[in-house]
């Protein structure tokens, strides 16, 4: 049965990795994995729900990955990820920066790179973390205190990667509207004159919002735990990938606010990366 599942999620995943690479090379927009990141964890969950006997572990699984999609293409939407014109919007700030670098500026050394890494790793990696749900396809183990821990820490992460969202965003929002009238950075009040946010979560952790993805696909993890398929399975590596994906985007993000932001060193000296040490 779980082959079966993952032979139609394959078959998905092929298709996606096909379009963005075709697409991001076609357009230069290279943004088109970033669009579906929070749409093909709903989908590959629902696929192995449906196909895998809808048992309340799968509904449950299948309720909450929706929900964090929901959470994570409302917030790449509002900045200006999806337009009419499917294949255009804002692309990411990262990929325009490491083009920009001396190690891609070559045409064919950014098409590889795209091919290897954007389109078919990110791809793989998005399917690599709903596998958990396939693990728990077809098991017989009744729905129990860990899935219910597994069910609470998930939606906890996901409320925790919504309210950094929306303090980053409003943050965000308040800065750059003072920027717009005529006014520098160094003339705007404080935490603003800063350019980056040290309030509310981020005053205690360099990356909530990381924090709290990691934490969600961490959680999803403990789902195949309840299922019976022991507490160290096969389903665990999209979430250890993910992590470790999670350090790479941190490092180069925190490189190019660093080269922007003077005061960043400082913030970086006082405040964790990802897990609070202080409160």
């Amino acid at each position: 049965l779980q082959m079966e599942i993952f032979h139609v999620l394959a078959a998905i995943c092929f298709c996606s990795f096909l379009f963005c690479f075709i697409v991001g090379e076609l357009t230069l927009n290279n943004s088109q994995m970033d669009k579906l990141w929070s749409i093909l964890p709903p989908v590959y969950v629902w696929v192995i729900a449906a196909m895998g006997g809808m048992s309340l572990r799968l509904i449950v699984m299948a309720i909450l990955a929706p929900v964090w999609g929901a959470r994570l293409t409302y917030n790449f939407g509002r900045k200006g990820a999806y337009s009419i014109k499917f294949w255009s919007g804002e692309e990411d700030y990262r990929w325009k920066f490491l083009r920009g670098t001396k190690y891609f500026k070559s045409r064919a050394v950014w098409a590889l790179f795209d091919f290897l890494f954007i389109s078919i790793y990110q791809n793989v990696l998005v399917l690599l973390t709903t596998l958990p749900a396939l693990a728990a396809a077809g098991s017989t183990n009744a729905f129990g205190w860990v899935d219910v821990l597994a069910a609470v820490l998930t939606a906890s992460f996901i409320l925790l990667e919504t309210v950094a969202d929306e303090q980053q965003w409003k943050f965000q929002t308040t800065k750059w509207n003072m920027i717009s009238s005529g006014k520098k950075l160094d003339e705007l009040p404080e935490p603003y004159n800063k350019g980056f946010n040290t309030k509310g979560l981020w005053a205690i952790s360099r990356h909530p919002n990381y924090l709290g993805e990691q934490g969600t696909w961490c959680s999803f993890y403990i789902f195949s735990i309840g299922a019976g398929v022991g507490i160290l399975n096969w389903s665990v590596i999209g979430a250890a990938l993910l992590v470790m994906l999670f350090f790479g985007s941190a490092w180069l993000g925190e490189m190019i606010t660093s080269s922007k932001y003077p005061a960043y060193a400082e913030y970086k000296k006082k405040v964790s990366k990802f897990i609070p040490t202080r409160f």
